[in-house]
């Protein structure tokens, strides 16, 4: 009697081309439809690794960590400049889920930077932010403004307080550098509402009022605890 070895079934001609075709680990330069090109690692059909991505249509390169098809990790997002036609940095941090999210730093131009913790695409937690006019800001954000405890140094005027969406809200100290008057109060939608106001550093002023502001009882306690220990005591917070 002859005896024969078990019948393998044949797999279909559509499944062995997708076996095939699937990209898998460390492969050279693939191109899409739109000309879209990736050079990196693959993993199940999908950028998974490391990898650089560019942007055909948008003229954008993402160089860094991916997970299952998205940028996710450590990653420098570039933008094509049309005149050199090099690529000029915009984002070099962290990312997940193809958003940055955690600790990174953002070109918005030349003069325009901003450096600190992000969230789903969006500045919140700890940053520094410096803008192009030359004002700087540095303390909690939400939602890509200004919300929490924050500094803003702007023409030599400082404020130091509370942030809410954007604007002054809360209790907050601002120093007029051009008249050497002090703030110290209540701040309601970036206007202030109730508090008192003194005399700092009015011999460096460049324009003081014509007379000082009378001092009580309660200023005097204030200002000698300023020659104490200065009124810009802000920690700076860096990401983790």
């Amino acid at each position: 009697m002859q005896f024969s070895g078990p019948r393998h079934k044949k797999q279909p001609l559509s499944e062995q081309w997708h076996r095939l075709t699937q990209k898998s680990g460390l492969k050279h330069t693939v191109y899409s439809v739109s000309g879209d090109e990736y050079t990196g690692e693959w993993k199940d059909d999908k950028k998974h690794g490391k990898g650089a991505q560019v942007w055909k249509k948008g003229g954008a390169m993402y160089d860094g960590e991916w997970k299952c098809g998205r940028r996710d990790g450590h990653g420098t997002y570039s933008v094509l400049n049309p005149q050199t036609k090099e690529y000029v940095k915009k984002y070099c941090g962290e990312w997940r889920h193809g958003k940055k999210h955690g600790f990174g730093t953002f070109l918005y131009s030349c003069s325009e930077v901003y450096e600190g913790q992000w969230s789903e695409d969006a500045r919140c937690g700890w940053g520094k932010m410096h803008f192009t006019n030359g004002d700087v800001y540095e303390g909690e954000w939400r939602k890509d403004r200004a919300h929490g405890r924050g500094f803003i140094l702007s023409n030599g005027n400082w404020y130091e307080g509370s942030w809410r969406d954007g604007k002054k809200d809360g209790y907050g100290t601002f120093f007029y550098s051009d008249q050497g008057q002090l703030y110290e109060g209540l701040w309601v939608h970036g206007t202030a509402k109730c508090g008192t106001l003194s005399d700092f550093k009015r011999s460096e002023a460049p324009r003081p009022p014509k007379y000082q502001i009378p001092q009580t009882g309660a200023s005097l306690k204030r200002k000698l605890k300023r020659k104490l220990k200065p009124v810009v005591s802000f920690t700076k917070h860096t990401g983790s």
